[in-house]
């Protein structure tokens, strides 16, 4: 059964940190991209970062330079390193695997390709 859990969400200030994890059951990261998006109220769900099976990065503008993402394949484990944060990076973040993709190796372009979801953990930067 496929499954992905996140965790590490929670109430920061601004410019402080946070590190999220995506444990997945169910199949191997040396086969599958994950992808990192959020969602905040009143908002479109927005794609932050995504990591390729062999291990390549991918981010959008908005966190560049500011969030790392990683990953465990021993411990089935996925990160994202929060630093510099901001009251704009406030949502609900969710990682996913593209499960059904073509080629579910590699970080596809729409979120639509994401066949398979974790339930989510809440960021929210306010001091």
């Amino acid at each position: 059964q496929v499954q992905l859990v996140e965790s590490g969400g929670g109430l920061v200030q601004p410019g402080r940190s946070l590190r999220l994890s995506c444990a997945v059951s169910g199949f191997t990261l040396d086969s599958y991209a994950i992808g990192w998006f959020r969602q905040a109220p009143v908002k479109e769900r927005e794609g932050v970062s995504c990591i390729t099976n062999d291990g390549s990065p991918y981010y959008a503008d908005s966190v560049k330079g500011r969030f790392t993402i990683s990953k465990d394949n021993a411990k089935n484990t996925v990160y994202l390193q929060m630093n510099s944060l901001k009251p704009e990076d406030t949502a609900v973040y969710y990682c996913a695997a593209p499960h059904g993709a073509a080629f579910p190796y590699l970080c596809p372009t729409s979120a639509s390709d994401f066949g398979s979801w974790g339930q989510g953990t809440q960021v929210t930067v306010s001091s």
